[in-house]
């Protein structure tokens, strides 16, 4: 949704989507807004809660099946298990996508790695097509005035335009982009705690040949599964900065994150937004 500043602070009912990598701020930002008047989306909440909820369900019976005195009580229905995701605690969405390598190590054959990269993307593109329903729950049903799209660090990767166009024609995208020094920060969190994470196809099967290549390996269950991620996260890092750019030019505005940093209260976020929209 493309405004002019004035129109933007005349809004009555505010509708936000926010793009950017893991750890820029987008959920800082979120929590920043008084939550009795701005309805909280979170895209990542949504996909464990529900187009993921049962593979991620069936993945943790499968593990506790493999656990003889679990596995008695499952089969006689004594006991049960159940998601306790909150959009503070991510884990098992996370726990879920896995990471690729030796299965010894907790790693997925490549198979099943893309299979879950596929229902990931998937889980992603509906969520994110929620978003218009959701704005009228907010208004409509819990009597929120605005709304704000905590949207998952992989949209970029999605390749969908009609998920774009439909974030765009409900909200204002604003794309938090980290700068060089908070860039550097980033990438050392992902390589001294790695996490699973989304990729495209294309990247990982392109990062994946080189990554077998330089490192001599004839079998993708040869891979520590932690390595690879550490390897593969500055690439990614990387590889979607011009996707987020692209998304911001054409359908949005741009803050940084030092600009979110100075940031300390709702007033004040407005403001910025205000300037990235004049800057435009």
């Amino acid at each position: 949704m493309k405004l002019s500043s004035t129109e933007f602070r005349n809004w009555k009912n505010k509708s936000i989507t926010l793009l950017g990598m893991s750890g820029v701020g987008k959920t800082r930002l979120s929590n920043m807004l008084p939550s009795d008047d701005w309805f909280h989306f979170s895209g990542d909440y949504r996909i464990g809660t529900h187009y993921l909820d049962e593979p991620i369900l069936d993945n943790i019976k499968k593990q506790a099946m493999q656990v003889p005195f679990l596995r008695e009580l499952l089969r006689s229905d004594s006991i049960y298990i159940q998601n306790n995701i909150t959009v503070n605690n991510l884990q098992p969405v996370s726990s879920f996508l896995g990471k690729l390598g030796d299965p010894e190590k907790g790693g997925l054959p490549l198979e099943e790695f893309k299979h879950r990269q596929e229902l990931h993307r998937q889980a992603e593109i509906n969520t994110m097509r929620d978003v218009p329903a959701f704005i009228n729950k907010a208004h409509e049903l819990y009597d929120y005035r605005h709304f704000i799209n905590d949207a998952g660090g992989s949209v970029c990767e999605l390749d969908d335009e009609e998920t774009l166009e439909i974030l765009a024609q409900h909200t204002l995208i604003l794309y938090i982009k980290a700068t060089e020094k908070n860039e550097k920060e980033l990438i050392q969190r992902a390589e001294s705690d790695p996490k699973p994470l989304y990729y495209r196809e294309a990247f990982l099967d392109e990062q994946l040949g080189i990554y077998m290549q330089e490192n001599n390996l004839q079998y993708v269950a040869m891979i520590d599964p932690d390595e690879f991620v550490r390897w593969i996260f500055p690439k990614l890092f990387y590889s979607r900065i011009p996707r987020y750019d692209a998304i911001a030019e054409k359908y949005g505005y741009s803050i940084s994150t030092d600009e979110l940093a100075q940031v300390k209260n709702a007033d004040e976020l407005m403001n910025l937004i205000e300037l990235a929209i004049k800057r435009k």
